[in-house]
């Protein structure tokens, strides 16, 4: 009964998420400061060294309970805290809400393997030691239909504190950029990724705009044609080569392929 009642919990929460209060598209964005607090869902994962926490990875807050970031993003050897409603990391400007994490409520997908990112399964869950507080600047994201695969050049976009350029510095204020879905029929071809990437990843963007080291762990944040925003995508990697390579798009962990792994973690803990 109890797993039931949370898997109920987690399908009424999802019908109210995805609607930020603030516009994402006050002005034109390409690889930009984000208008502040258009993502809600949006976290800054951190970890604690020297008694001081880093920006580390993105995530999504996906439940009041529940964050979803990439599995890459985890070490069982750190200390790590969430930050929601976070804007401008150099400033404290009232929103943020600063909650600890528990190490036992960290779950990694079980398949995930730290020397085989391109083996997928780079997705993990965070339950929060204490509920966020929902409201204009903090809101949980909408999570698409189990299977769903987007269609190609679907206009969606990525968010994050990651790095401004390869090897370049991580910005205070969140950025944001257009990324539109590079399917998987173009993506997989010989002289793009190649036998890298799987069904169970999405790519998107180009040479041009791009994820980079920082971004992590944060959301590929797609409309829906209920006027709502799904996050698709939990971002993986780029190339080696560089964040902008030609035909190296971002790739994400597509999440509509880990609906059940989501579900049977959230309802039984």
């Amino acid at each position: 009964m109890l797993r039931l009642l949370s898997f109920l919990l987690f399908v009424a929460l999802a019908s109210g998420c995805g609607r930020p209060i603030y516009n994402p598209f006050v002005r034109v964005v390409n690889g930009e400061d984000a208008v502040p607090y258009s993502w809600p869902w949006q976290v800054s994962l951190q970890y604690e060294k020297n008694g001081a926490f880093h920006h580390t990875c993105g995530g999504s807050l996906i439940d009041p309970d529940w964050v979803i970031t990439a599995g890459h993003c985890i070490s069982r050897s750190l200390t790590y805290r969430v930050v929601l409603g976070e804007y401008d990391r150099a400033e404290e400007e009232g929103p943020e809400q600063v909650i600890p994490i528990i190490p036992e409520d960290i779950f990694v997908h079980p398949l995930w393997n730290s020397s085989c990112v391109a083996c997928g399964n780079d997705i993990a869950l965070i339950k929060l030691s204490r509920s966020a507080q929902l409201g204009d600047t903090v809101q949980p994201a909408c999570l698409p239909p189990a299977g769903y695969i987007l269609p190609n050049e679907a206009p969606c976009y990525i968010s994050g504190w990651g790095r401004l350029y390869t090897g370049g510095p991580l910005p205070d204020m969140l950025q944001q950029a257009l990324l539109p879905v590079v399917d998987y029929e173009h993506c997989s071809r010989r002289d793009w990724w190649g036998s890298v990437v799987k069904k169970t990843m999405v790519c998107a963007g180009g040479d041009i705009l791009s994820g980079c080291n920082g971004d992590s762990g944060g959301p590929l944040s797609c409309p829906a044609a209920d006027g709502s925003w799904q996050v698709h995508g939990v971002t993986s990697f780029v190339s080696s080569l560089g964040c902008n390579t030609v035909k190296k798009p971002t790739v994400f962990t597509r999440v509509s392929a880990f609906e059940d792994w989501i579900k049977e973690t959230i309802a039984s803990h």
